[in-house]
C-alpha cells in the first residue's frame, strides 16, 4: 500500500492521451476537411473575382487596390467556409469508413459508434473555438483594412471628409469627449482634434485643441496643442505644447468605426458591439439589431460542431455511387437549410431584445437534436 492510499486519497488522473483509434480518425478527417476548405473557398473566390472586375472597370480602381481589398475582405468569408468544410470533411470521411467496412470492423471489435465519432466531435468543437477567436480577433481588423482601402484608394474619400468622435469614461464619474475632423489612415493621424473633459457633474474641466494627433501605440501624441483648464473658481489657465500625450481611450480603427460602420454590426467584434450597446447612442431599432447580432456572433461559430455532429449519421448511409459528388451535394443542402433557418431566427431575434439569445442559438439546438436522434438511430442498426 502506498503512502497516498494509506491516507485514503487517490492520485489525480492525468489526461488520457489520444489512442491509435483517435489519431486514425482525425487523420481520416484531415484530407477531406482540407478538400472542403479549398472547394468552398474557391466558390467564394470566384464571386469575388467578379467583384474585382467591377471595381476596376466601373469604378476605375487601381488593380492593386482592388486585389488588396479582396484579400482583406476574405477572412469574413472563412467564417462561413470553415463550418461547411467540417461538414463536407466529416461526410466524406464517414462515407469512406462505412463503404470499406472499417466501421463494421470497429463495432465488431466492441467499439461503440459514439466512441468512434467522439474524436471527430472533439475536433469540431475545437474548430468552433478557433473560428470564434478568428471572428473576434482578426476579422474586425481585416474589415477595417478593407474599408480604409475602399475609401481612400477606390472611392478617393478625403481623410477629413467626416467627423469622428470617441467618448471615454474618466475616474470619478467624469468623461472625455474627443472630436476630430477626420483620420489619415496611412499615418494613423487624427486631423483637427478637440478634447473636452467633464467632471462627474458634467462641467467642463479641460479643453484641448490640436492640429493633429498621431497614434503611437499605446497612446496618442498631440501636435501644436493648446490646453484650457477651467478652475472651480471660474478662472482659466492656458498652456501650449508642441507635443502632448493624451489617452483618447480608443485605437484609430475603433474611432473610425464610430462613423463609417455604426449601422453594420456584422463588421464589428462582439466587444465593439457591446460598447455600442452600452453607449446609449443607438436608436431602438439599432439596439434590437445590435443585440441580435451580438448574440448570433457567439452562436454562429459553433455551427462547425453542429455540422460535424449531423454529418456523421448522413455519412453512415450506404453510397452506391457518386462518392465525393454526392457528399458535396448533401453538404450544400444541409448548409442551405441551416442558414435559411438561421436567417429566419435572426429576424425573430431582431424583433425584441429578449428574443435575441434564444433566437441566435435555436438553429444550433435544432440541428443538434436532429443529429443526436439520427446518430442514436444509426447506432441501433
Amino acid at each position: 500500500m502506498t503512502h497516498t492510499q494509506a491516507l485514503g486519497h487517490t492520485a489525480p488522473r492525468s489526461p488520457r492521451p489520444p489512442t491509435i483509434l483517435d489519431r486514425y480518425l482525425v487523420a481520416e478527417l484531415g484530407g477531406p476537411f482540407l478538400f472542403g476548405l479549398s472547394a468552398f473557398t474557391l466558390i467564394f473566390v470566384a464571386t469575388q473575382i467578379l467583384a474585382i472586375g467591377r471595381l476596376v472597370s466601373e469604378e476605375h480602381a487601381p488593380l492593386w487596390a482592388a486585389v488588396e481589398y479582396f484579400l482583406w475582405d476574405m477572412p469574413q468569408f472563412l467564417l462561413l467556409v470553415i463550418p461547411m468544410a467540417m461538414l463536407l470533411g466529416t461526410l466524406l470521411a464517414m462515407q469512406r469508413l462505412s463503404s470499406e467496412s472499417e466501421l463494421t470492423a470497429m463495432q465488431a471489435g466492441g467499439i461503440s459508434l459514439s466512441r468512434i465519432v467522439a474524436p471527430l466531435l472533439l475536433v469540431g468543437f475545437v474548430v468552433s473555438l478557433l473560428a470564434l477567436a478568428v471572428q473576434e480577433l482578426f476579422v474586425p481588423l481585416a474589415n477595417d483594412k478593407a474599408a480604409y482601402i475602399r475609401q481612400q484608394a477606390i472611392e478617393h474619400v478625403s481623410p477629413a471628409s467626416s467627423n469622428l468622435q470617441a467618448v471615454t469614461a474618466l475616474p470619478g464619474g467624469g468623461k472625455q469627449v474627443t472630436i476630430a475632423g477626420g483620420l489619415d489612415v496611412q499615418t494613423q493621424t487624427l486631423l483637427g482634434v478637440t478634447v473636452i473633459r467633464y467632471d462627474a457633474h458634467q462641467k467642463p474641466q479641460d479643453f484641448i485643441v490640436a492640429d493633429r494627433a498621431r497614434y503611437v501605440q499605446p497612446t496618442w501624441t498631440f501636435e501644436n496643442s493648446t490646453t484650457y483648464h477651467f478652475a472651480p473658481d471660474g478662472s482659466v489657465t492656458t498652456q501650449t505644447a508642441p507635443y502632448l500625450t493624451v489617452d483618447i481611450g480608443e485605437r484609430p480603427n475603433q474611432i473610425a468605426k464610430q462613423s463609417i460602420q455604426i449601422t453594420n454590426p456584422e463588421d464589428l467584434s462582439r466587444a465593439e458591439i457591446k460598447e455600442r450597446l452600452d453607449s446609449g447612442q443607438l436608436s431602438p431599432q439599432q439596439q434590437r439589431l445590435f443585440t441580435a447580432t451580438y448574440a448570433s456572433k457567439l452562436a454562429r461559430p459553433f455551427a462547425a460542431f453542429v455540422f460535424t455532429l449531423i454529418a456523421v449519421p448522413f455519412g453512415l448511409r450506404p453510397v452506391r455511387g457518386g462518392g465525393t459528388g454526392l457528399g458535396f451535394g448533401v453538404a450544400v443542402a444541409i448548409v442551405f437549410v441551416y442558414y435559411v433557418i438561421a436567417t429566419i431566427f435572426q429576424s425573430v431575434g431582431s424583433a425584441a431584445t429578449w428574443l435575441a439569445g434564444p433566437a441566435a442559438w435555436a438553429p444550433n439546438v435544432i440541428f443538434t437534436v436532429i443529429g443526436l436522434l439520427l446518430l442514436r438511430r444509426a447506432s441501433r442498426v
